[in-house]
């Protein structure tokens, strides 16, 4: 069965690589009826925030990734807490040290450090000189009971190391270009890479689809798979994430966490839409999915080699796209809590929801809809440019006809606005420009914004009235 994993550190939020490289396993498992598993990577304790991993799983909440196994499902196979598991490593840790693949090293922090300089300052390939490796087995043994020790994985000498990636093809490595790499730490936690190896194959791992930033160390990790008589799994190692000038995507150049775009106003369905582009095309010209749709359409050998631009201005299109297409209902309740927060009075729900599907065909984000609608549950403000407008006798004119029009009226319609416009132009010889720009700056606040029928909709007939009142306060002649 097929069957991938997630497995983040606890160390903060949630990146957009994080997600991409989430996304893809979930979609394929789900594409090929296998199981998708959250582990979290906890062994270096050093680096872990507090809170991290329920902010981890409040994100995928907020975005509509579920897991089949793991920290959010508990049960028989949960939750997958690397440090939970500490005996599970130890037993293979004493197998590939007594197969002579691993071996203790007692080299103490200052010794490590002027070692690493010293090679570094010769051009040697490795920082670790494997001086504890000439040390005898009873010796060693008898060392690991009284002294601090970490445990080292023996690189071979002279060898070739080959894999095979999904998205890479054939993949050599010179074993002498690897590093004795340290797999357990003094602290008797393992590293990342013995602890990945062993619940990768426990938990039944087919496939893993992660960053390319993993494909130095999976030699390493191949190793210990040989070394421990296990099978890899296969691999596919996903393209950088940059940002427009071809740098890597980091929190130092803008927005990198999901929640952070989620807060900002962009949709979940945008961002599973936009990261699932980040590295593989559908192989025509296709760009709107949803997740079901990319569940179906998903293909692990479609994912490309070269690193994949995140756009903003493509992310803002799209997001965008979604707002306009997104059932009206859907888009009130996920802005909602944006408009009280600014002390919106939304209790006119009809009002409500022609405010923001006015509002919703012009902005990015749903964060930016109450600003595209404040004029109409705010007073007006005017500024000097404004007032030379509405002070012109055109303007008076126009605003002082159609005060009095209003005023024999209780209640409007398209045809009746149609009928005032025609009057208007034949009573006081103004239209066009001279005619609109006017009467949208006096019930809208801009000279550019919605056609009549729009502001009837949106303004109670009361509060026109009092915006064309006070429109005409501004002529002096």
């Amino acid at each position: 069965m097929i069957k991938t994993r997630f497995a983040p550190s606890p160390t903060g939020y949630l990146h957009v690589g994080g997600l991409r490289t989430a996304l893809y396993n979930y979609l394929y498992a789900k594409k090929t009826g296998g199981s998708f598993v959250l582990r979290i990577e906890d062994t270096d304790q050093s680096r872990k925030v507090e809170g991290a991993v329920d902010n981890l799983l409040s994100t995928f909440n907020r975005i509509g990734i579920q897991f089949d196994e793991g920290p959010d499902q508990g049960g028989e196979n949960g939750p997958y807490f690397q440090s939970q598991r500490l005996d599970t490593y130890k037993k293979y840790i004493n197998e590939l040290i007594d197969s002579g693949n691993a071996y203790p090293c007692f080299c103490d922090t200052e010794r490590l450090k002027n070692v690493r300089q010293q090679r570094l300052t010769d051009k040697l390939n490795t920082p670790y000189d494997r001086h504890c490796l000439s040390l005898s087995r009873d010796e060693a043994m008898t060392r690991m009971s009284t002294e601090s020790h970490i445990i080292r994985l023996k690189s071979p000498a002279d060898e070739d190391i080959i894999f095979y990636d999904i998205v890479r093809d054939k993949v050599s490595i010179k074993s002498n270009d690897l590093d004795d790499q340290v797999i357990l730490k003094t602290d008797g936690f393992p590293t990342y890479h013995l602890a990945n190896v062993v619940d990768d194959h426990l938990m039944g791992i087919s496939h893993v689809i992660r960053g390319e930033e993993w494909l130095s160390s999976t030699p390493k990790h191949v190793l210990l798979y040989r070394f421990l008589g296990w099978s890899p799994p296969k691999f596919a190692h996903l393209p950088l994430l940059l940002n427009p000038d071809k740098s890597k995507l980091s929190k130092r150049q803008g927005d990198v966490a999901v929640e952070d775009f989620l807060d900002k106003g962009f949709l979940a369905e945008t961002m599973l839409n936009f990261v699932a582009l980040l590295g593989w095309n559908p192989g025509n010209d296709k760009e709107i999915f949803s997740l079901k749709n990319l569940e179906k359409e998903f293909s692990i050998k479609r994912i490309q080699k070269s690193g994949a631009v995140f756009d903003q201005d493509k992310l803002n299109w799209m997001n965008s796209l979604y707002l306009k297409n997104e059932s009206l209902e859907n888009i009130c309740k996920k802005v909602e809590s944006v408009f009280t927060s600014e002390n919106f009075d939304i209790s006119d729900n009809d009002k409500f929801r022609s405010a923001v599907d006015y509002a919703r065909k012009r902005v990015n984000t749903l964060n930016e809809l109450p600003d595209e609608v404040r004029m109409f549950y705010f007073d007006l403000k005017f500024n000097n440019e404004d007032g030379e407008i509405l002070s012109l006798k055109t303007s008076f004119s126009v605003c002082q006809f159609w005060l009095k029009e209003l005023d024999t009226q209780s209640s409007w319609n398209a045809d009746d606005l149609k009928s005032l416009l025609k009057r208007t132009i034949e009573e006081t010889g103004v239209k066009g420009k001279d005619l609109y720009s006017p009467l949208r700056l006096a019930l809208y606040g801009s000279v550019h914004g919605p056609d009549m029928p729009t502001l009837f909709n949106l303004l109670d007939l009361e509060t026109i009235k009092l915006r064309l009142k006070t429109s005409l306060e501004f002529h002096t002649g």
